[in-house]
């Protein structure tokens, strides 16, 4: 007998990340598992054989282990990869041998106290390159959390790391001896700034990285124009310097096969629009050009609620890269010059890929001409696949889900189109097994604004798939603002938050209601950040909805500049709005400018260590309620970041989809 999904499922169910193909076919990655017992996420290495079932390489069964980012040697012979002693610890470099034999440390926490981040290896294989924090023109130490923070610039804080201080992230390189022990480990750049993750020129003389435009430069004004771009740096010493004009840039970069260009992910300028591949050249007057233009879709690196992959280069020096496509995140080819239009190499409508490996083998080699993907669908969330360069057949490789969760159940939606006012409005439909009539349903709000829903497994919303077995019906839909339809809906809601949408949300209930298929007198609405946002802009300007819950809120628009990490981001660009000179603007899109007018039963959830939207918006949104005799409670949930509900704290996990599912159905029973 089968049964729904339940939030205490998470701490069965694994997940597998960062694949990397080896020439014999096999497939070393990670595989993450939510851990009561410790309260954090626990990961190990596996291996995945040519034929068979996986293989545990670290750590023990039973035993927790926190082992991530494996990246293998060139000649296939090495994993490197970044363990934690314990949660929470900072992570140190390790070297695991395929042939067999133990794991060995590379770095140290008396050289690098904060720890070292994702390795990347030479073309060679005798180096490492990494970015590890350090203390901006100091000796490397552990920052004292009790000292005083000096801030200096806008960006000195970010969502899930604090307030950064005196600490940068540098680019280092490390010499790997030939029998695999660990050499010279030097710090190249100095720039204090943070840099993203290096990326080796072909010859191995240089390192590309992505960092604040202003690098290097004291009196830079880059944390204020908003501007990153691609730089380099000789390996054996010297500054950095930038290449390309664009000047919106971030994430993974790559070098093209010849190295004559270095492919980053961005924009020309700080605008909001679909991000593009985009081709940079190191020398001469080529001018930078986007590979990806004609897909007009956004171009996806991959982070946590924005599924994707870096892009990596095909054995003949082509480029695969994620884009998505209403809300599936797809693979597709493009040649690294631009001599040709993008090709499709993975589209397949009920699939997104989420993790890509770099090619490997030679010609007669059994992965020549392959890569390794992760893969989620509708009912898995995630699984090790393979499939050749060019398209063809997925090979799936694992049954991950299935193992884990054997008697549940899981319910897939049904994609619905809904004609707003000549505008087409995606989402999914799901339905309570055996459902005949009209049902509760909840209006399911994402994030971003331009995050999308997509029709796979989700096990940050495992509260949707127990509502369904209450009897409820959930719409998930993808409004103007949303990603994967296309930059003129992308960017239809810029400077227009909660009123450029509102009917996106309304027209698609009115006719559910019209169709039978939603009790009108049983409408909810829940969403989680710019979700939460909306939530408590609906609840304020109609009467419709009998219950609410609001997460990662922001209420007021007026005061995010100083407050969130992103919050000149949010006000320039977002909402094409200046913070001194607009606020009345800003002010009136703001819900809590229509507090007064709720009368919806709302339950507010939030991380107490939110930096995107900081906690004192749920706190006033609460206050505001309460103080109108409105029925709401408020949840704040100790230490957790904007996106504790993906990746925090597992016991927050199962308590946020246990509280929304509970605080719904007390207000609005189902059957």
């Amino acid at each position: 007998m089968t049964r729904a999904l339940a939030p205490e499922d998470l701490a069965a169910l694994t997940v597998p990340s960062d694949p990397q193909l080896l020439a014999d076919g096999s497939v070393v990655f990670a595989l993450h598992r939510a851990d009561l017992d410790t309260d954090t996420t626990v990961s190990a290495l596996w291996r995945l054989p040519a034929a068979g079932d996986p293989v545990r390489l670290t750590g023990r069964d039973g035993e927790p282990g926190w082992d991530t980012d494996p990246a293998v040697s060139p000649d296939g012979s090495t994993v490197a990869f970044l363990r934690r002693p314990g949660p929470g610890e900072p992570p140190q470099l390790w070297l695991l041998p395929l042939a067999g034999g133990p794991a060995v440390p590379v770095t140290e926490a008396e050289r690098l106290p904060q720890g070292a981040g994702a390795p990347v290896w030479s073309p060679d294989g005798h180096r490492i390159a990494f970015t590890a924090a350090t203390v901006r023109g100091g000796p490397a130490r552990r920052p004292d959390a009790a000292a005083p923070v000096h801030v200096r610039r806008l960006d000195d804080k970010a969502d899930g790391a604090g307030r950064w201080g005196a600490t940068v992230h540098e680019v280092f390189v490390l010499d790997v001896l030939a029998d695999g022990m660990p050499g010279l480990l030097r710090q190249l750049t100095h720039g204090g700034r943070h840099a993203g993750r290096p990326a080796w020129s072909p010859d191995g003389s240089r390192l590309a990285f992505t960092a604040a435009a202003d690098l290097g430069d004291p009196d830079g004004r880059a944390d204020v124009e908003l501007t990153g771009a691609v730089h380099l740096v000789p390996v054996a010493g010297g500054a950095p310097q930038v290449v390309g004009s664009a000047r919106h840039v971030g994430g993974p970069v790559l070098w093209t096969a010849d190295g004559a260009a270095v492919l980053a992910v961005g924009r020309a300028d700080v605008t909001i629009g679909n991000a593009h591949l985009l081709r940079l050249a190191v020398a001469g007057d080529e001018p930078d050009r986007s590979l990806s233009g004609d897909l007009d879709r956004n171009v996806m690196v991959g982070s946590a609620a924005y599924p994707g992959a870096p892009p990596v280069l095909t054995a003949d020096g082509d480029v695969l890269f994620c884009v998505r496509d209403r809300g599936w995140t797809h693979l597709w080819r493009v040649p690294a010059d631009g001599s040709a239009p993008p090709r499709p190499v993975v589209t397949d409508d009920h699939t997104t890929v989420t993790g890509v490996s770099r090619p490997a083998g030679r010609p007669g080699d059994p992965a020549h001409g392959r890569v390794a993907l992760v893969l989620t669908t509708p009912y898995s969330f995630g699984e090790v696949a393979l499939v050749g360069t060019d398209g063809g057949r997925l090979e799936v490789r694992t049954a991950l889900t299935a193992a884990d969760l054997p008697d549940v159940d899981l319910v897939a939606g049904e994609p619905r189109s809904f004609d707003v006012g000549g505008t087409t409005v995606h989402g999914w439909l799901f339905r309570p097994p055996g459902a005949s009539g009209p049902t509760p349903l909840l209006l399911d709000v994402h994030g971003g604004p331009h995050n999308a829903w997509t029709g796979m497994a989700d096990a940050t919303h495992v509260y949707q798939q127990q509502l369904l077995a209450r009897g409820w019906s959930v719409l998930t839909l993808n409004p103007r603002g949303s990603d994967g339809y296309g930059e003129a809906f992308f960017t239809a809601v810029v400077g227009g938050w909660g009123e450029a949408d509102e009917a996106d949300f309304l027209v698609p209930l009115d006719q559910l209601v019209a169709e039978g298929v939603a009790d009108p007198a049983r409408l909810a609405v829940t969403g989680y950040s710019y979700g939460g946002f909306t939530t408590c802009r609906l609840t304020a300007r109609t009467d419709r909805f009998a219950v609410a819950v609001a997460g990662g809120v922001v209420a007021d628009l007026t005061s995010t500049l100083g407050a969130s990490d992103l919050g000149l981001m949010l006000t320039r660009v977002h909402q094409a709005a200046d913070p001194f000179t607009d606020h009345e603007r800003l002010w009136r899109q703001s819900p809590q400018s229509e507090v007064h007018r709720v009368r919806t039963p709302t339950l507010v959830l939030h991380g107490e260590e939110d930096h995107r939207c900081p906690v004192n918006q749920a706190e006033r949104w609460f206050a505001a309620l309460r103080t109108l005799g409105v029925p709401t409670e408020l949840v704040i949930y100790s230490g957790g970041a904007h996106g504790f509900v993906i990746d925090g704290r597992p016991s927050h996990r199962v308590d946020y989809n246990t509280r929304v599912a509970d605080w719904l159905t007390r207000h609005v029973p189902g059957r």
